[in-house]
């Protein structure tokens, strides 16, 4: 059962920049096939690092604010945050063990 918060422009200070663990940001839209293959990478590694840090989604089209805040160009984007600040970007289509490195990073 996936634990990845579905956030909105809104919401996104307090459950991003105010957060009080890392943040995993996958900006992400329904049509789009490399978001849906990301997915359930980024799934079982929430399974996985869900204690230690938080996983929270963004539909680009429907939160255009947040992502041109960031500079989103490309989807899947995957923003890394650690204590409201950038840790890491990664954008793509990647493997798991990259996105894996990230996190530990944190």
């Amino acid at each position: 059962m996936s634990e990845i918060l579905e956030i909105d422009d809104d919401g996104f200070e307090k459950d991003v920049l105010n957060s009080d663990k890392p943040v995993v940001v996958d900006f992400w839209a329904p049509w789009c096939g490399p978001c849906r293959a990301i997915g359930p990478i980024v799934e079982e590694l929430e399974a996985t690092y869900g204690n230690t840090v938080k996983f929270v989604k963004v539909n680009v089209d429907e939160n255009p604010v947040t992502p041109s805040k960031y500079g989103i160009k490309a989807i899947p984007t995957l923003i890394f945050f650690k204590d409201g600040k950038i840790a890491d970007q990664i954008t793509g289509m990647v493997s798991k063990s990259k996105l894996e490195a990230a996190i530990k990073a944190l």
